[in-house]
């Protein structure tokens, strides 16, 4: 069972990254603050659930939510920063667009850069363990997947509609065939056997 909020009586944000490990694409980031006594039995991790459930809870985050934000950073970015960096960055854009101020962060994984003054609580696998940050983690991936489909109509021969920018067989295939785009992450290793391509 997942928990509404870490302290109690306290405006707590919720946020989480998706696309980190692909190769192509931005990497995506929320930030949610929800109701302390919200609830849906669906809510969870959103590597767990399905793509039909994702894109049903995520209008219902979106209005249920006290706050709600969703920020990316781009290929070009990631290889100028780091992909590390490029998720923290991410989740701080998200954190600026919020329209309230948070008093303090729940952030998924075990490492963040600290955002201006509010003190962050870091939980490994948080998205199954607290509401906040499921829920940004479908915002996040949802997001994130629409903006992949999208390219995937610009560039249909790597099949991004189907892997979302992720290291299939079939997508280093492609990237063999076809080389590599500007929405590539040159600083990835996009090949088995070299680590970048131009």
């Amino acid at each position: 069972m997942l928990k509404n909020y870490l302290i109690k009586d306290c405006i707590e944000a919720g946020c989480d990254e998706a696309g980190r490990g692909c190769l192509a694409g931005a990497v995506y980031a929320a930030a949610v603050i929800l109701p302390p006594n919200f609830s849906h039995d669906w809510l969870n991790d959103s590597k767990q659930l399905s793509e039909k459930q994702r894109l049903e809870l995520r209008p219902l985050i979106e209005k249920e939510a006290l706050a709600w934000a969703v920020a990316a950073v781009s290929a070009a970015e990631i290889d100028q920063i780091n992909i590390l960096q490029a998720s923290f960055l991410a989740m701080h854009r998200a954190l600026d667009m919020l329209k309230i101020i948070p008093n303090h962060l729940l952030i998924d994984g075990n490492r963040f850069k600290k955002y201006k003054e509010i003190p962050h609580t870091c939980v490994v696998k948080g998205d199954a363990k607290f509401l906040s940050i499921a829920a940004a983690s479908i915002l996040a991936k949802t997001y994130r997947d629409d903006e992949m489909d999208r390219l995937d109509g610009l560039y249909p021969q790597y099949s991004w509609a189907k892997n979302k920018g992720y290291p299939t067989i079939a997508h280093r295939a492609a990237i063999q065939q076809w080389g590599a785009t500007q929405e590539h992450r040159q600083t990835f290793k996009l090949l088995d056997t070299q680590t970048k391509l131009f």
